[in-house]
């Protein structure tokens, strides 16, 4: 039987420490980086970020490149920098709650400086089936309250406010013409 070791300490001394208690770690290198640590974690606390647009917060905020380039290292070793899965939940986000669809969807993943790889990924997780039925539904609504305008200013409006939300102008069309049949 082999020696046993405690994962909770007290096991074999480590002979990089002067007390032998537990890991080397110099207090200067620890009180170095904690303070970009503090940040990033700060920043992420608050929502979602991808790593571009973490690293262009440290870098406003007057951390050295070595250790901006190794604290978002780090963050992405542990799970907590993942542009896939920040794509996969902003597409997500985007289609349920803002009712938007592809091209407006890309455009908020770019102004989030996604990897591009990722923004690929995104995209093709789009679900296109619905999108007709998902339009006919939102100018259905906001037809309502067009009540009083003449049937030109209506359409006009209507092929705007779909457009805006990423719609093809096909989906549009088709849309809007489903509102003036009605």
């Amino acid at each position: 039987m082999g020696e046993v070791i405690s994962i909770f300490g007290g096991g074999r001394p480590d002979p990089r420490r002067a007390d032998g208690q537990g890991p080397a770690e110099d207090a200067e290198t620890a009180s170095e980086f904690a303070p970009i640590e503090d940040a990033s974690l700060r920043a992420l606390g608050r929502r979602g970020m991808s790593r571009r647009e973490l690293e262009r917060l440290l870098g406003t905020q007057g951390y050295h490149e070595f250790a901006i380039a190794d604290e978002l290292d780090r963050l992405e070793g542990v799970g907590l920098i993942d542009d896939y899965a920040l794509a996969q939940h902003l597409v997500a986000d985007l289609q349920e709650r803002k009712g938007l669809t592809g091209g407006a969807i890309k455009a908020e993943l770019v102004r989030r400086v996604v990897a591009p790889g990722a923004i690929a990924y995104a995209m093709d997780l789009i679900d296109t089936a619905d999108e007709l039925a998902m339009a006919r539904e939102l100018v259905a609504k906001r037809a309502r309250q067009y009540g009083s305008l003449d049937a030109t200013t209506v359409e006009r409006r209507l092929t705007a406010f779909l457009l805006r939300r990423g719609f093809s102008s096909t989906t549009v069309r088709a849309a809007v013409a489903s509102v003036r049949s009605a």
